[in-house]
């Protein structure tokens, strides 16, 4: 089992994904998360070592409203990674920003103020895995088969990237997970 999520300034890209890789449905849907369940108190130790928060246009028009981040219980800014930032829906809390992914991520740790900046869409997660600006990916595999919807990583032609699991014996050993269909 993993330790607790620390608040150590990280930037974090977190999802709760699907078994087949996908973290929303079809045109950004949730609904495939209901009846899902995750270990107690999860909500609460992402809430109390979140600091910012930096999302992407897509998922922001999708889910225009912040209070919704774990359920209402983290609040503090919400930063939208956007070219077009004048047609975008406003709300209290949130900043729309049209700059490159490296200063989203500089201007969200400093509003972060020493918690993690959690990132919270898959093509800026992307941009900055690929800058190295991402310090952890922390997934949580929920038992579902979407088969449609909006990729964690999508990067055709791309090279591999390798990754390190932690709080594992061999850090470089395939994950073995298990289901049956329901």
């Amino acid at each position: 089992m993993l330790d607790p999520q620390t608040a150590r300034g990280k930037v974090l890209w977190h999802f709760t994904m699907s078994l087949d890789g996908f973290v929303a449905g079809p045109g950004h849907s949730m609904d495939w998360m209901a009846g899902t369940t995750s270990r107690p108190a999860l909500i609460a130790e992402y809430a109390a070592t979140t600091g910012a928060v930096l999302g992407g246009r897509d998922g922001w028009d999708a889910y225009p409203d912040p209070s919704g981040i774990y359920g209402g219980a983290w609040k503090g800014p919400l930063f939208v990674l956007t070219h077009h930032p004048e047609d975008a829906t406003p709300a209290e809390g949130v900043t729309f920003l049209n700059c490159g992914p490296a200063e989203a991520v500089r201007i969200g740790l400093e509003a972060a103020n020493g918690k993690n900046l959690e990132v919270f869409s898959p093509n800026i997660g992307r941009q900055l895995l690929e800058l190295g600006l991402i310090d952890e990916i922390d997934l949580h595999i929920a038992p579902v088969l979407l088969g449609d919807g909006v990729r964690l990583y999508d990067n055709p032609g791309g090279t591999p990237i390798r990754l390190r699991a932690l709080g594992q014996a061999d850090p470089f050993a395939e994950i073995d997970v298990r289901f049956e269909p329901v």
